[in-house]
């Protein structure tokens, strides 16, 4: 894999260690820190800052049949270890993604969106929704704005607007304050895994229309 150049903010990264993050978005983020030393590393820095808080306040009074409860539960639970997923050298999807879309590109289920894009929306908690995307080389996403925050992690291939070159591993964060037209390089489809926490904002009128069926 290439060189890491679009990273996580702070502000997402506390959230995901803070556990306050929409489940799509945490999603995301653990996906991109599974590819990503550089925020892997930063995300552990505020995980030690937490934990340093946590320790030094006040503690927190429990029932005084917790332990047993506790103990209980543990020896009621699953005799045998959950079965861990380990990537696979040139599988597209991080194992974060395993259980919300499967191992690999043929578990998906595509739905079509026109112009050969197709999405596959994936079973998220609803404060925020969480797609992947699939754009063939060469192919533009309409010009669109944002009513809330968009976070777009490529799993394959490339992308390229108004700001920058976006490839595997890069994550871009849209605002409400941000205009582009995504465009995939030729080559290899372009495979996002996207999170939003409120529709898009398109320009033209076609896509408009489309917005409420395809769920965008």
């Amino acid at each position: 894999m290439g060189q890491i150049n679009h990273h996580l903010s702070d502000q997402l990264l506390i959230g995901y260690a803070a556990g306050a993050l929409p489940e799509a978005f945490n999603l995301v983020v653990a996906t991109h820190i599974s590819l990503c030393d550089e925020c892997r590393a930063r995300l552990g820095s505020f995980e030690t800052v937490g934990g340093c808080l946590l320790d030094s306040g006040p503690a927190a009074s429990v029932a005084s049949d917790a332990l047993v409860n506790t103990l209980k539960l543990i020896a009621e639970g699953p005799k045998e270890p959950p079965k861990v997923s380990r990537n696979r050298a040139g599988n597209v999807f991080p194992t974060p993604l395993h259980d919300y879309a499967g191992s690999d590109l043929s578990a998906v289920r595509w739905r079509p969106m026109g112009g050969g894009v197709r999405q596959a929306r994936l079973a998220t908690s609803g404060a925020a929704t969480a797609r992947l995307l699939y754009i063939p080389g060469g192919t533009h996403i309409p010009d669109h704005g944002h009513r809330g925050t968009e976070m777009t992690l490529v799993l394959q291939g490339a992308f390229r607007d108004e700001t920058d070159r976006f490839g595997r591993g890069d994550i871009e964060i849209a605002d409400q304050q941000m205009q582009h037209t995504p465009v995939a390089e030729p080559g290899a489809a372009c495979i996002c895994l996207a999170a939003t926490d409120a529709p898009l904002k398109f320009n033209s009128l076609i896509p408009r229309i489309a917005q409420p069926f395809l769920r965008i």
